[in-house]
């Protein structure tokens, strides 16, 4: 695509629902088998783990605080989408266990699943103009100013929670966590890269 090209709002909404959809079915693989992730999705569902409550209205919390950083540093229009991600994606995960349930998942294709599922969720919001909030808009922001990849920020900060984690979930689910979260992350890293997709 040249510059002057860009997504319609139909293509966005498309895009968005895609990416939240996805995002969604990652969740379930990933409370399903008891795993923990980075970003503020892995510290709403450390949360919810710990105190019970549901994953949906945590991750909408803990994003509260990223939304001025997306509307001062990636702009109006890209905050307005990430909050409609996040809200979505906050409604979605509420409901969709209802909907879909696992009669066999093993902890390696679990983490394996999640980390394409959801790495092409991200993809899905990141070429839409959006995110899903929290560490990914300051990932994205870096990228933009420095040319730093988004993925390799995320999985710098991901390892820093995963530092944590073995006092909080036992170490083999640690270990499969942290192989969903390198999957993702390496999704991002190797294919977002802004002078192949430009536009927004």
């Amino acid at each position: 695509m040249t510059a002057t090209e860009k997504h319609s709002l139909i293509e966005d909404a498309q895009g968005i629902a895609f990416g939240v959809s996805m995002a969604s079915f990652g969740v379930l693989i990933l409370t399903h088998l008891g795993f923990v992730t980075g970003q503020t999705a892995g510290l709403a569902i450390l949360i919810s783990y710990a105190t019970g409550w549901g994953f949906g209205p945590v991750f909408f919390a803990v994003n509260l605080p990223f939304y001025w950083l997306g509307y001062k540093r990636m702009g109006l229009r890209f905050m307005i989408k990430t909050f409609v991600a996040v809200a979505s994606l906050s409604v979605l995960t509420t409901i969709l266990p209802s909907h879909i349930a696992f009669a066999t998942l093993t902890p390696v294709v679990g983490a394996i699943l999640f980390g394409f599922v959801t790495g092409a969720a991200l993809m899905a919001l990141f070429r839409h103009g959006s995110s899903l909030g929290g560490i990914g808009i300051l990932a994205l922001y870096i990228q933009e100013k420095t040319g730093f990849r988004a993925g390799w920020t995320q999985l710098l900060f991901d390892g820093a929670l995963f530092i944590v984690a073995p006092g909080l979930r036992d170490l083999p689910t640690v270990a499969y966590s942290f192989l969903g979260a390198l999957v993702v992350n390496l999704v991002i890293a190797i294919n977002h890269r802004k002078d192949r997709y430009i536009a927004t």
